[in-house]
């Protein structure tokens, strides 16, 4: 009887994505996220499979709205366990994964499809280490039809797209009440040769961790730290805490280094359907063009609700 349902959520998540994806389609080299503690596989490869059922995970991001060309990206993913027991110590599980992701900035877009595995190593009933890799491909747009120059630029009629190979790593170690995530990307430093020939994806670092207070049997504290380090690039650093209540309902603030103020909140529905959404005030100079910064998520899970903690709340949701 559960079937048709999943059938028709499943429906319905892919259409939300494929509706969002025909207005979005570069920012920043690689996206940020405010909700990255709620989707870890969007940028973690490790945790592919992590949980034993299906997980699928769809957001869009708007950024600094009323900007002119401001960012507009959003990701669908899939995660599967390809073996759920928990054999003896050390031996692996092992996880599949799929991600489509679209970003688009002025003139530039970027689509990327990956696929993703990771081998999960269980030293305990509550200790892991998670390690994966993601390997697919990049499709790089530059269309400059909406720029007009005075003299014809070789460079801007050298419009048309191309693809590149695309790959990450990522490790991962949690216990009850704590994690911690590594993330190298863009191991494949691809040229845009037909932009420039000294524009090419750089290489980014992502390190970051949670701990998980329980304050009672109905409440949790979940604060989280995000650093994301950019070939030169500025580095990117995330502080935010989470209230969870029963693990049905959450909110959360935080601030990104000089950048923006966030606020969260999420909502779970018979414990497998979730709805989440972000809210960024920009705090810097950019903030005289755009202060806004949105974001909508929509999850579904075929996990149970975890009811064996104190307050039922997941390091992973």
């Amino acid at each position: 009887m559960r079937k048709p349902f999943y059938l028709i959520f499943l429906t319905f998540h892919v259409g939300f994505y494929l509706l969002i994806s025909s207005t979005v389609s570069f920012g920043q080299q690689l996206t940020q996220y405010s909700q990255w503690s709620w989707h870890q596989f969007a940028q973690n490869p490790a945790h592919a499979g992590i949980k034993q059922c299906i997980d699928v995970h769809s957001l869009y991001r708007v950024q600094w709205l009323g900007f002119e060309g401001a960012p507009r990206s959003g990701f669908l993913t899939l995660s599967v366990p390809l073996n759920s027991r928990r054999r003896q110590f050390l031996s692996a599980r092992h996880g599949l994964g799929l991600k489509f992701e679209t970003d688009r900035i002025a003139q530039f877009s970027i689509q990327r499809f990956n696929v993703a595995y990771a081998a999960h190593f269980n030293f305990n009933q509550t200790d892991r280490l998670s390690l994966g890799l993601y390997a697919g491909f990049v499709q790089t747009g530059y269309d400059p039809s909406s720029i007009t120059t005075g003299v014809p630029d070789p460079v801007l009629e050298n419009q048309g797209s191309f693809f590149s190979p695309d790959a990450t790593f990522g490790a991962w170690y949690n216990s009850k009440n704590f994690y911690v995530g590594l993330v190298l990307q863009n191991l494949i430093p691809n040229k845009w040769d037909n932009i420039s020939t000294d524009s090419k994806n750089r290489f980014h670092a992502i390190i970051n961790g949670g701990y998980l207070f329980a304050l009672n049997d109905q409440y949790a504290l979940l604060p989280t730290l995000q650093m994301k380090f950019a070939a030169r690039g500025k580095t990117a650093i995330d502080l935010a805490a989470h209230i969870d209540y029963q693990n049905m309902f959450s909110l959360g603030l935080g601030i990104r280094n000089a950048d923006a103020l966030m606020a969260f909140a999420q909502v779970k529905i018979k414990g497998q359907f979730s709805i989440g959404y972000s809210f960024g005030y920009t705090i810097s100079k950019i903030q005289l063009g755009a202060k806004n910064t949105h974001e909508v998520s929509i999850r579904f899970t075929t996990c149970k609700p975890d009811r064996k903690s104190i307050t039922g709340c997941s390091l992973f949701d």
